[in-house]
């Protein structure tokens, strides 16, 4: 995937205070092999956790890499998306790049709106009419809601994904569309691109 040239000191200089951490984590597993006595089993599983954490935090910042060349307002989008996680209320959009995504699309409901924090989390309340479908964003406008995108045919193994991770992963497949994913179930938010789902570690705006 190619990256634009971005610059998010914030998240890098996380992400390196993070890997740093595991560095000492890893370190310390080492040194403790040695001592028949020590169970290191919680140790490596702290590890594994913060191997997470890592990643998601870098697929943060190449969120951001990637949405700031095709729109201004990715702070507004980030800052919808971690009020909708913080209420676990389901979402789906789709942030156009450079594929025109009409004809992949079953269009919903034309709004032709700017985008705003408020009116990206009101969309998606239930019982809202707009609330069941995607969100179509084009540069700094919410161009439609209630879109139907097309579903994926991959299987997952054991895996099982719902209809929104389904949507995300079939329109990126066709197209170089990044799609915003909140887990109406868990909460969970990941970004799509390519086919393939990235977590994110959404904090507060």
């Amino acid at each position: 995937m190619q990256i634009h040239d971005c610059n998010f000191t914030p998240l890098k200089r996380k992400l390196k205070n993070q890997l740093i951490d595991i560095k000492k984590h890893i370190e310390n597993v080492i040194v403790n092999l040695d001592q028949n006595s020590s169970c290191l089993l919680n140790e490596l599983d702290l590890v594994r956790t913060k191997f997470l954490e890592a990643e998601a935090i870098s697929s943060t910042y190449y969120l951001n890499c990637f949405l700031f060349p095709f729109t201004s307002k990715y702070q507004e989008i980030a800052k919808s998306i971690y009020h909708l996680s913080q209420k676990n209320l389901g979402a789906l959009i789709v942030i156009q790049r450079e594929d025109p995504l009409d004809s992949l699309i079953t269009p919903g409901i034309p709004l032709s709106a700017e985008i705003t924090s408020p009116l990206l989390e009101s969309i998606f309340v239930p019982g809202s009419p707009l609330h069941d479908g995607a969100v179509l964003v084009r540069k700094e406008m919410i161009i439609s809601a209630a879109n139907v995108l097309p579903l994926t045919a991959k299987t997952y193994g054991d895996r099982k994904l719902g209809t929104r991770h389904r949507a995300a992963i079939g329109l990126s497949e066709i197209s170089d569309a990044l799609v915003l994913v909140v887990s109406e179930e868990t909460g969970r938010t990941s970004f799509c691109m390519k086919g393939t789902l990235y977590p994110l570690s959404i904090t507060s705006p």
